[in-house]
């Protein structure tokens, strides 16, 4: 079994230049389970970057500095659990001068999302006559999902916590918020529910979305945040209507759990990574399957790899440029794919990685291990091509239907749809 199809030289593959390693305090009788880092994740405006340590602790670093810290000191840093403590500042004061912050959660950290919100964006709750939070300024928040089913909410700047969502009986195993400024969140849980909560209502959950027969491990918003993918156990792949909260369809082609999932930045792909080794790009809005991404080979037939395989693949992100992808497996390799060639551009060696995300200006992938720790890899850079620059434009408004109503050569039709 390899990690590449016969026609390629792994040699040949360009290796990832590491940027730097946020390494986590290991103390002498620390317990190995609960350092996990399930998640990591970048603030939209890129002012920050946070990670659960494990043992309950989130660290919140100020992007910018970090990045300086890795140039002037190396790529070796030690995320200090001495550091300073989140303050309680006004808000103003904070996000004109960021810093370090370690937050105690309470309970072991799954999962972690960022949200600002947007003035002007109302709340979906109608006849509110008044809110304990009134989010009249740019707001981040930190989300973080808890162990024992919690959801807390952080006001970044301050370390406030303002709101304590309860009613999930499971692990929180991923969080998202709606990419339009309305501070929806959803969460996603073992108890086999999604739940969508309207954080300018006070934290009031609007919605249960039930379908999924077992684990639901991951949830995605489309940029438009008209959709939603989640995934989980038993192959699981549904998208959702988040105006209706009603389900469009299940896409069916895994042959394991599918335990990530993220959209692209013109919300025309869909990527899905799964245990069964693979990595599959969608066309969200017909079902179809438009690309493959394997990470064995030959490929497995269905029977093994439905089972254990060596090679799970534990998450993929993409890249905002829309023309890259990552994903991390169980082989102790990330691999950097062009949505357009069904073999690596970059790797670089990981063991032990459960999760990644691309910086808010894609320049940088970080990605969590199970010791707590972060490692941070320049990512490929290209200049994208007009053609490709006009194509998200376009998709950017116009879903695969529209398109394909156009008045236009059958050659631009197919590059429009990423069939070429």
């Amino acid at each position: 079994m390899a990690s590449f199809p016969p026609r390629v030289n792994e040699k040949e593959i360009v290796r990832s230049r590491t940027i730097g390693e946020l390494l986590a305090p290991a103390a002498p009788f620390d317990k190995k389970c609960g350092r996990e880092n399930w998640t990591v994740a970048f603030a939209p405006d890129g002012s920050y970057f946070a990670w659960s340590q494990g043992h309950r602790t989130v660290k919140l670093v100020p992007w910018s500095q970090c990045l300086k810290n890795f140039l002037l000191h190396g790529t070796k840093n030690v995320a200090n659990s001495n550091s300073l403590r989140l303050s309680r500042q006004n808000s103003d004061g904070q996000k004109n001068n960021p810093c370090e912050h370690t937050i105690d959660c309470g309970d072991i950290v799954w999962s972690l999302a960022f949200g600002s919100s947007v003035p002007e964006k109302q709340s979906r709750c109608v006849n509110i006559e008044w809110h304990r939070f009134r989010f009249g300024q740019d707001q981040l928040l930190l989300a973080t999902g808890l162990s024992n089913g919690r959801i807390k909410i952080w006001d970044v700047y301050t370390g406030k916590l303002l709101l304590n969502l309860v009613d999930h009986t499971e692990v929180i195993r991923d969080l998202t918020f709606a990419p339009d400024g309305s501070l929806i969140l959803v969460s996603a849980s073992r108890d086999k529910t999604l739940r969508v909560w309207d954080l300018k209502d006070d934290g009031n959950m609007m919605k249960i979305l039930r379908g999924h027969q077992n684990w639901v491990y991951s949830c995605a918003f489309s940029p438009d945040s008209s959709m939603l993918c989640s995934v989980g156990a038993s192959k699981a792949v549904f998208l959702w209507n988040m105006d209706k909260y009603t389900m469009i369809r299940k896409l069916e082609g895994h042959h394991h759990d599918v335990v990530a999932c993220d959209f692209s930045p013109d919300g025309a792909l869909l990527a899905t990574a799964s245990y069964d080794t693979r990595v599959y790009i969608w066309d969200p809005h017909s079902g179809g399957i438009l690309m493959e991404f394997g990470h064995l080979f030959p490929p497995p037939t269905p029977i093994f790899a439905g089972g254990a395989n060596d090679r799970w693949v534990r998450s993929v992100s993409f890249s905002h440029d829309g023309l890259h992808i990552a994903s991390l497996a169980d082989d102790k390799m990330v691999r950097f794919w062009r949505i357009d060639e069904d073999c690596p551009v970059q790797v670089a060696p990981l063991s032990n990685g459960l999760c990644c995300a691309f910086s808010t200006d894609g320049s940088v992938l970080a990605a969590g291990t199970h010791d707590g720790s972060v490692y941070f890899w320049a990512t490929p850079r290209q200049v994208a091509s007009l053609q490709h620059l006009c194509r998200m434009s376009i998709r950017r408004v116009m879903p695969t239907q529209e398109v394909q109503k156009l008045p236009i050569p059958s050659k631009v039709l197919e590059f429009l749809l990423y069939r070429i």
